[in-house]
């Protein structure tokens, strides 16, 4: 058996790296990723990136700023695609870092190619989703073999900020549990859509905040009344939803709330795959 340790790759002058920051938990980064934090000389890095993690970086280290939130004045991603060439023309160690994973719904490919054509080498370091390990820190599974065999990841919006773009009716009918980022400033029309299309609006919705963080908060709701008692709760961004049966196993899988708060789980209280272990 091969027992060799572990050897980072070599973090070269010039050269980016594009990496996942996972959900928000520091634990939850790739050795690729905590490497490259202890040796980059510069980190540009997204609004969705913890403190905890970006106290990771090494005392040298620039910390540029380049995050995108709905809403809020931020940076054109061209500009931020055009920063990350000048710095490694100068010779520079540069970390792009991303909150989750660069290649779901991070820009990170239109950055990567934005490097292709400026001739500039760069690697790829995966992150944790929030759409699987922020859901996780939930306590919610996104897939269970007695409630679904399939996942769809969405965004809450096309490339023009609207819905339209979405064919909500076909994911309403199609995709048994849907995992949708950014959802929360047209949750309302987007459980319009779904119900039009076909879904229950008693079907069991998740929200989750701040996942994985020490400030998460979790919503269980129902897909007709998502809108509304998300707002009277006071559920804001960033935000995942898990709209499914899944939803529901938070009530026997919540470990993060039963360590924090001392308190025992109930053993299966849906029933699921209670026939498959007895029988």
């Amino acid at each position: 058996m091969n027992r060799a340790p572990y050897s980072p790759p070599d973090f070269q002058p010039g050269h980016v790296w594009l990496c996942g920051a996972g959900p928000g938990d520091p634990g939850l980064l790739t050795l690729h990723a905590l490497h490259a934090l202890q040796n980059a000389d510069v980190v540009v890095y997204d609004a969705l990136v913890s403190d905890g993690v970006l106290g990771l970086a090494r005392a040298e280290a620039t910390l540029e700023y380049a995050g995108k939130r709905g809403g809020k004045p931020s940076p054109k991603q061209a500009d931020i695609s055009l920063r990350l060439v000048q710095l490694a023309r100068q010779g520079l160690r540069v970390l792009r870092l991303k909150g989750g994973d660069p290649f779901v719904f991070g820009r990170g490919g239109e950055e990567a190619l934005s490097l292709v054509a400026a001739e500039v080498p760069f690697r790829i370091v995966p992150g944790v989703t929030a759409g699987i390990g922020g859901l996780a820190y939930a306590g919610i599974p996104v897939t269970h073999r007695d409630t679904n065999h399939a996942v769809t990841f969405i965004t809450g919006h096309d490339a023009t900020g609207d819905v339209a773009g979405v064919d909500w009716a076909a994911l309403a009918k199609g995709a048994p549990v849907l995992v949708i980022y950014m959802a929360m400033k047209h949750l309302a029309t987007i459980a319009d859509r779904l119900i039009d299309g076909g879904k229950a609006g008693d079907t069991p919705v998740a929200i989750v905040s701040n996942a994985a963080l020490p400030d998460q908060r979790v919503l269980e709701t129902t897909l007709a009344k998502a809108s509304a008692d998300a707002e009277a709760a006071g559920m804001a961004p960033p935000c995942v939803v898990v709209v499914g049966a899944v939803a529901r196993l938070r009530a026997g899988l919540d470990w993060l709330g039963a360590l924090t708060e001392g308190r025992v789980l109930e053993a299966d209280p849906l029933g699921l795959g209670r026939e498959r272990r007895t029988g």
